[in-house]
């Protein structure tokens, strides 16, 4: 799709949050641009990346939901730190869960990094990996100040559809 068939599309839900998520956007070297000109429409920009991608290159105005890879993802190093320091306060930092390891984890990085008073933190178990209420009763008697939540668009539609 080019851009202008994508900001058609956009223009057509009559909607005016966006999030771009994805896979990973900040793959596809237009996503900056088509933040631009979402916000320059009018529109409030949400992006949605996985930690390992420079969100520098994003305008300024959109709202970066930024996914650090706990050890259980496999992909812990690639997260890339530096992330952290272009977020602003309307920001997200999502951590998704697979076990308490990765709790204790994702605990020692807000507390450490002092996430909670910066950003909203969010923590979302695994899907069918981690009973929710495991991780609700662990956040609730670590008293910690962050937002839990659970893949949504898994229960509404088939786990494993795209698209959605």
């Amino acid at each position: 799709m080019i851009m202008e068939e994508v900001l058609g599309q956009v223009s057509s839900y009559k909607c005016r949050l966006v999030e771009i998520t994805g896979g990973e956007p900040l793959l596809q070297k237009e996503t900056p641009e088509l933040c631009r000109r979402l916000l320059d429409s009018g529109y409030e920009v949400l992006v949605e990346t996985g930690g390992h991608r420079d969100i520098s290159v994003l305008p300024e105005g959109t709202k970066v939901i930024l996914d650090l890879k706990c050890p259980g993802s496999g992909e812990c190093k690639k997260n890339l730190w530096k992330n952290l320091d272009h977020l602003g306060p309307q920001s997200e930092v999502k951590f998704v869960i697979a076990d308490r390891a990765d709790y204790e984890w994702a605990r020692e990085v807000t507390i450490s990094r002092d996430l909670a008073s910066k950003f909203t933190v969010l923590f979302s178990p695994v899907f069918q990996e981690l009973e929710y209420e495991d991780l609700a009763t662990w956040i609730l008697k670590d008293k910690l100040q962050v937002r839990m939540q659970i893949q949504l668009h898994k229960h509404i539609w088939e786990p494993a559809r795209r698209g959605v």
